[in-house]
């Protein structure tokens, strides 16, 4: 099934049914007065959260969810039917935001949990309501209110304890094939993960969480380059990042470069995210046979790295070192769940953290889609984004870059 993490929805709750004004006619009963029902209540628009679904895709398609009106008021003062709620299967994970308010209506992180994106409108009065000692035949009624209409915005982000980072080929998809029961394509080329993988990290005795495979990230990432970064937001909710490094790339490039770009990528992308803690996992150790040579390679890369925090070294092909890191991050995040638990304070503190973080991280992905935008429609205008003219150029300068397609 094709992953969908974004989708633009318009609900729309149900009319109210409109009141009658309708009089008792009976026999022997000449001034029977005034019996006209109310409307009855149009429908609810909920979203729910299933744990049967993981993209937004069937959204791509249907654009418009209407629920029912409410049924008109009947004579002998009967009120009409009230309309069924509608329900919309969502994700675990999903956040629901109102595009024209930009405010985030509700998060759904939980199986089952639900939450209303659009009221039903209530019914009218019939004209019983309005019987008086001065007006004892009524001829008013009203008519049902309107349910609400919304332009909504679903954002799907992975629920995930930790977020596994890193350039393409570094080894990130086998890490996550070697500590769970997820699949993800594996190949010796890069890009091979287009769409984030999640796999659940049984660690054994009710002990588990959850891991995010992130498509890999390139230079140039925070400006659209690659993938861009449109799956970054799905880290936006892990407590820990798993920075995963090829330490003997097979394109012969530095390893400690190749950190650097995944450091200052998240840094340009969000403050917030790259203040994260972050795990430095050197990778693919069993292709350096020599020890010697293979701790000098590893010293150097976390001195020239600066790197001050906790680093693991891992063959993720053959599992050394794998369940290392595995039973480190199960104590860390268990130790901060307790934490949370015991120390409201702290718990406060995190859950404030994670919101400036989503906030942050939403608004720089705007921000990156609209200038993406914006670069498009100049190039199908003939202008750069200085609106300065590209119609004349040659087609013989093309900077000295070969093209060469491969079968």
């Amino acid at each position: 099934m094709r992953f969908i993490d974004e989708a633009v929805v318009t609900v729309k709750a149900g009319d109210g049914g409109n009141g009658i004004a309708s009089f008792r006619r009976e026999k022997y009963v000449p001034r029977g007065g005034p019996d006209g029902g109310d409307g009855g209540k149009g429908g609810d628009v909920y979203v729910i959260a299933n744990d049967n679904t993981n993209t937004l895709v069937d959204y791509r398609y249907t654009r418009r969810h209407d629920a029912k009106r409410g049924e008109n008021g009947h004579s002998k003062n009967c009120a009409g039917k009230g309309s069924d709620d509608i329900y919309l299967p969502v994700p675990i994970g999903t956040t629901i935001i109102d595009t024209e308010t930009d405010e985030v209506i509700g998060d759904l992180t939980e199986v089952d949990q639900t939450l209303l994106i659009a009221k039903g409108g209530d019914g009218g009065l019939g004209n019983t309501h309005f019987k008086s000692s001065t007006n004892q035949a009524p001829r008013k009624a009203t008519s049902g209110f309107e349910g609400e209409l919304k332009v909504l915005k679903f954002e799907l982000k992975v629920v995930a304890d930790v977020g596994l980072v890193g350039l393409p080929n570094a080894g990130k998809s086998t890490f996550i094939r070697q500590v769970s029961a997820a699949t993800p394509k594996v190949a010796d080329y890069p890009f091979t993960t287009l769409v984030p993988n999640l796999g659940v990290v049984d660690i054994g005795r009710h002990r588990s969480f959850v891991m995010a495979d992130i498509p890999g990230l390139i230079e140039g990432a925070s400006d659209g380059a690659g993938l861009g970064i449109r799956f970054l937001k799905h880290v936006a909710r892990t407590r820990r990042l798993l920075h995963i490094v090829d330490i003997q790339p097979i394109d012969g490039s530095d390893p400690v470069e190749n950190a650097n770009v995944i450091l200052n990528e998240l840094e340009r992308f969000s403050p917030e995210l790259a203040n994260l803690p972050q795990i430095l996992v050197l990778n693919k150790i069993d292709q350096i046979v020599d020890e010697t040579e293979l701790n000098e390679l590893c010293t150097h890369i976390v001195a020239e790295l600066g790197w001050t925090g906790i680093v693991f070294r891992t063959s993720t092909l053959t599992g050394e070192g794998v369940d290392a890191v595995k039973y480190h991050l199960m104590n860390e995040i268990e130790r901060e769940r307790e934490r949370e638990f015991e120390d409201p304070i702290f718990a406060e503190e995190q859950a404030e953290r994670f919101e400036r973080l989503e906030s942050e991280v939403r608004r720089n992905t705007e921000a990156q889609r609209e200038a993406y935008r914006a670069a498009r429609k100049a190039q199908r205008e003939g202008t750069d984004i200085n609106g300065e003219n590209l119609t004349d150029f040659d087609d013989d300068d093309d900077d000295g870059v070969e093209v060469v397609y491969v079968p």
